[in-house]
C-alpha cells in the first residue's frame, strides 16, 4: 500500500472516530430531559464544577451510637464513604471534608438529585434481625400521638430467662411488650436507637407494619457487594420487579447460614419464620425463610424503583457510615470563582494557542497550518469526549480541568516539533521530501510515544491518588495526552504524507519550511561528499551543514581538500 493510500485510510479512520463520538452524544441528546430538541442539546453541554457554577452544601454533625464524639479515624472513614456515594450518584467532583471537630461538610456541584442528597446524608446502616412479633401498624398510642411512646419505668426490661438465640421469645420483656403494643408508626421520628445487641421495636419503611425484632445477627458490614437488577424466575424470565442482590463475605456467609437454618425450623408464615432487613432502623423487607441459604447470596425485594434500588445498592456497596449524622444545614452556595475566572482561563488558553501558532509560523513557515489544523482536531475531540463524560458519567469541568487542557497544548506542540525536526534532519541528509516524511515519522514516532507514555503515567498516578480538583486536572491531562497520540497518528502524519506530493512542499518553496537549501542539506554521490553551493542564505546553510557533519564526513571532506591541494 502506497503512502498516499495509507494517509487516506488513516484520515477516514479519524472521521469514523469523530462521527462515532458524535453519535454517542446524539444518543444523550435524545434521552436527555427537556421538551424541545434545543433544550435537550443545551442540557448536554459539558457541566461546570463547584468552583465555576456553585451547588448545594450540606453540613452533617457526627455522633457515635452511644452519643459520644467520633474518633478521627471514624470521621475520615465517613468522608471516604460519602465521597464514593456522591461519585456513584453522579457527582464525582464533590468536595467532602471535616470542619469544626465533629462536622462533615459536603459540597455537591450544580443541582444534585434528591437521591444523591439522601445518599450522602443517610448512614445506610443495614442489619439483619430475626422477627419476634409483627402486626399491622397502629394508628394511635397511649401517649401523645405526635411523639414516640415511652413505657412506664416501672415495667421490667430484663428477660426472666436467658434467651437461647436471637429468635427466643424470652427476650420480649413487659417493657418491650408495652412499647410494641403502643408503638405508633406515624409518630416515629427517631428509629433504630436500640443497640445492636438488644431487641428493637420499629416499623416498615412505608409505615404499614410494626415489628418487634431480635438482636442483630448479621451486621451490614459483612456485605462484600451489592447490585441492583430485575428479579428473575427459576426459568430465567424477568418479573419486572427491581431488587437488590447481596453478596456476603466469608464471615457474613457463615452468620447468614446459621440464622437461615434456624428460621427454617419455624412454622411457615409465622413471625419467627421471618428475618427482617433493617436499613437505618426501618424494616425495608421481612421475607419468610423457606430454605437455608449457605452460599452467601441473598436478595432484597420490596417496593423498589430503578433509582431507589441502585441508590440502596451503592450505599451498601460502599459500606455503612461508622457514625450517626444529624443534618445541621443544607443550603445553596454560589460559585467560588464564577464565570469570570472561566473566561480568564479560556483567554489564557487562547493566548497560549496563539503563541504556539506564532512560533510555528516563525519556525516552520507554511507547516504552521498543519499545527493549527491538528490543534483544531484535538480541540473537537476533547470537547466531544468531555461532553460524553459529562452526561454519561456526571463529570464536571472545574478550573483545574481547564488548566489540564491548557497544559496539553504544550504537549501536543512538542509532538509536532519532534516530528517536523525529524523530517528536516532527513532533508539535510539529502532525502526527497516523501522519503523524509516516512523515515522521519518512523524515528519521531518512538520519541512521541515515549513522551506521551510518561505524561499518561503521571496523569494516571495523580488521578488514582488525588481527589477533588486535582483529580479533575489529572483526568483532562490524561485524556488530552491520549487524544494527542490519536491526532498525530491519524491526522498530522497523513496530512504530511499528502502534502509531500504537492509541488509547493516537494520542490522546497522558500515559505514551505522545508527548503533544503535553507536547511543546509548535504548531498552524497557515489563514494563522494560535497557541500551545498553558497547562494543567498547559502553561507549560513553551509555552516549549518558543516556543524551537522559526522566525523567520517569531515574526514572525507578533509581528504578531498588535501588531494586537491597536492594536485
Amino acid at each position: 500500500m502506497t503512502p498516499k493510500h495509507r494517509a487516506r485510510r488513516a484520515l477516514v479512520g479519524l472521521v469514523v472516530v469523530i462521527l462515532a463520538t458524535l453519535a454517542l452524544n446524539f444518543v444523550g441528546v435524545l434521552t436527555a430531559p427537556g421538551s424541545t430538541f434545543a433544550d435537550k442539546a443545551t442540557s448536554l453541554l459539558p457541566k461546570l464544577g463547584l468552583d465555576l457554577e456553585g451547588g448545594t452544601q450540606i453540613i452533617l454533625h457526627a455522633t457515635t451510637e452511644n452519643g459520644s464524639n467520633p474518633t478521627a479515624d471514624q470521621l475520615n472513614q465517613s468522608v471516604a464513604i460519602i465521597r464514593q456515594r456522591a461519585a456513584a450518584g453522579g457527582s464525582p467532583d464533590a468536595q467532602v471534608g471535616t470542619s469544626s471537630g465533629n462536622n462533615i461538610v459536603v459540597s455537591l456541584p450544580g443541582t444534585p438529585s434528591q437521591s444523591t442528597i439522601n445518599s450522602v446524608r443517610e448512614s445506610a446502616r443495614m442489619d439483619f434481625r430475626p422477627v419476634l412479633v409483627t402486626s399491622a401498624a397502629a394508628t394511635a398510642s397511649a401517649g401523645d400521638g405526635t411523639k414516640p411512646y415511652t413505657p412506664p419505668a416501672s415495667l421490667a426490661n430484663t428477660p426472666s430467662a436467658k434467651p437461647t438465640n436471637g429468635s427466643d421469645l424470652a427476650q420480649v420483656t413487659p417493657y418491650l411488650q408495652d412499647l410494641y403494643e403502643n408503638y405508633n408508626c406515624a409518630a416515629e421520628n427517631d428509629p433504630g436507637k436500640a443497640p445492636s445487641s438488644k431487641p428493637l421495636v420499629t416499623c416498615s419503611d412505608d409505615g404499614s407494619a410494626k415489628y418487634l425484632l431480635g438482636p442483630v445477627e448479621v451486621p451490614g458490614t459483612n456485605i462484600s457487594d451489592a447490585t441492583a437488577g430485575l428479579a428473575t424466575t427459576s426459568q430465567g424470565a424477568t418479573t419486572g420487579e427491581w431488587v437488590v442482590n447481596l453478596t456476603f463475605n466469608s464471615r457474613g456467609t457463615a452468620q447468614f447460614a446459621n440464622i437461615s437454618q434456624r428460621l427454617v425450623g419455624f412454622t411457615a408464615g409465622t413471625a419467627q419464620n421471618q428475618f427482617a432487613i433493617v436499613l437505618d432502623g426501618r424494616v425495608i423487607s421481612a421475607p419468610t425463610m423457606n430454605a437455608a441459604i449457605t452460599n452467601g447470596k441473598a436478595q432484597i425485594s420490596g417496593s423498589f424503583t430503578e433509582d431507589s434500588s441502585k441508590q440502596l445498592a451503592d450505599q451498601l456497596k460502599f459500606g455503612a457510615l461508622p457514625v450517626n449524622f444529624a443534618v445541621q444545614s443544607q443550603q445553596t452556595i454560589s460559585a467560588t470563582l464564577g464565570s469570570s475566572q472561566l473566561i480568564a482561563g479560556l483567554i489564557a488558553g487562547l493566548i497560549g494557542l496563539i503563541l504556539v501558532f506564532v512560533y510555528a509560523l516563525f519556525q516552520y513557515r507554511a507547516l504552521a497550518s498543519v499545527v493549527l489544523a491538528s490543534l483544531g482536531v484535538s480541540a473537537v475531540l476533547t470537547f466531544l469526549v468531555l461532553d460524553f463524560l459529562s452526561w454519561r458519567e456526571g463529570y464536571r469541568l472545574s478550573l483545574a480541568g481547564v488548566t489540564g487542557i491548557i497544559v496539553s497544548i504544550g504537549i501536543t506542540a512538542d509532538s509536532f516539533i519532534v516530528y517536523f525536526e525529524r523530517i528536516r534532519d532527513e532533508l539535510r541528509e539529502g532525502r526527497t521530501l516523501e522519503g523524509a516524511v516516512e523515515t522521519g515519522w518512523r524515528r519521531a514516532r518512538r520519541t512521541v510515544l515515549a513522551s506521551d507514555a510518561v505524561n499518561l503515567l503521571a496523569a494516571g498516578v495523580l488521578f488514582a491518588l488525588a481527589v477533588g480538583d486535582v483529580q479533575g486536572f489529572a483526568l483532562t491531562l490524561g485524556l488530552s495526552t491520549l487524544i494527542d497520540v490519536l491526532v498525530v497518528t491519524l491526522f498530522t502524519h497523513p496530512i504530511l504524507q499528502l502534502l509531500a506530493r504537492r509541488p509547493f512542499f516537494a520542490e522546497g518553496h522558500a515559505f514551505s519550511g522545508l527548503d533544503p537549501r535553507a536547511l543546509g542539506a548535504v548531498y552524497r554521490g557515489r563514494g563522494q561528499f560535497r557541500t551545498p553551493a553558497v547562494a543567498g542564505r547559502g553561507a549560513r546553510a553551509t555552516g549549518e551543514a558543516q556543524r551537522r557533519q559526522t566525523i567520517a564526513e569531515r574526514k572525507a571532506a578533509q581528504l578531498g581538500a588535501d588531494g586537491k591541494g597536492r594536485d
